[in-house]
């Protein structure tokens, strides 16, 4: 395309010389004009050109990384069921409790792959914006209500100090489902990112004139500064995270990021290592018809 664009220039020179040139001659003003014109033309062609070629060139480069990571997902929790299928069919485990065992792990590993799977349906559906979004007046204490139920249901049996402090009358407009959805996947993270004794959570709405504010603080392990953009992305997920063998896809966060984003907002986390973190999801404020 480099090749292309020397003549253009050339020619542009000349149409100007025409015109700089052509004094009261109409024909060669003319002929400026055109020159200058259709090379004008000419390069804004090889600029959106090279504009949409380098974009699809991202946009497929993104897709491999994107078929990649999915595959490297996906292959294994279905390495560990063959693996387990194999073992039990060609009866190398006899004892009965090692065979149960055996089973339990099978379950485990096809409940992950469930949930993989369902996971990536969800966010290519957000993504692609065909995800059916009711869009209604919601106070923030219905959000956080519905969030709480899922979130109580994946802790039963464990012990978190959880603290949620509400600012009345705050209302957003968008999908009470999908908010919690995303509010109950920040609680999640912040429960597996913690220590496994003395666990605290707190869940806190506040806001201003324009915006509301819902903040899952916690006094997990933290994240390092040059890791806090990156774990908003598919199948990204913290070092220590990964280090420390703690179960996860690396979606959770990129569906939040989805939907808040899909309802006019943003979300933010600050944190440092080993000090905990503090995400924010921040939306615009419904104040009625007449806003």
């Amino acid at each position: 395309m480099v090749t292309a664009l020397i003549p253009t220039v050339f020619m542009t020179l000349i149409g100007i010389i025409l015109l700089a040139t052509g004094g009261s001659k109409s024909v060669a003003i003319v002929s400026g004009i055109l020159v200058v014109s259709f090379c004008a033309t000419s390069l804004i062609g090889y600029v959106l050109g090279t504009i949409f070629v380098t974009r699809g060139a991202g946009l497929a480069a993104i897709q491999n990384e994107f078929l990649a990571a999915v595959s490297h997902e996906l292959r294994t929790p279905l390495t560990s069921i063959n693996l387990f299928i194999d073992t039990l069919r060609e009866e190398r485990i006899t004892d009965p409790a090692e065979k149960q065992r055996c089973l339990t792990m099978v379950s485990q590993e096809i409940v992950r792959l469930d949930s993989l799977v369902g996971k990536l349906i969800e966010l290519s559906k957000l993504e692609s914006q065909r995800a059916a979004f009711e869009r209604r007046p919601v106070p923030v204490r219905e959000i956080i209500d519905e969030a709480l139920v899922a979130f109580k249901a994946i802790t039963v049996g464990t012990e978190v100090d959880l603290r949620v402090t509400v600012q009345p009358d705050l209302i957003v407009f968008g999908d009470r489902g999908a908010l919690g959805q995303a509010v109950a996947n920040l609680l999640t993270n912040s429960w597996k990112y913690t220590g496994a004794e003395g666990k605290r959570i707190q869940i806190s709405a506040g806001a201003d004139l324009k915006h509301v504010w819902i903040i899952v603080s916690d006094n997990g392990i933290g994240i390092p500064r040059h890791e806090q953009k990156v774990i908003f992305e598919k199948f990204e997920r913290g070092a220590d995270a990964v280090n420390g063998g703690r179960a996860g896809s690396g979606l959770g966060l990129a569906v939040v990021q989805a939907i808040v984003s899909a309802h006019r907002g943003s979300v933010d986390v600050r944190s440092e290592p080993q000090q905990g973190a503090r995400f924010r999801i921040t939306l615009p404020r419904w104040k009625g018809a007449s806003a």
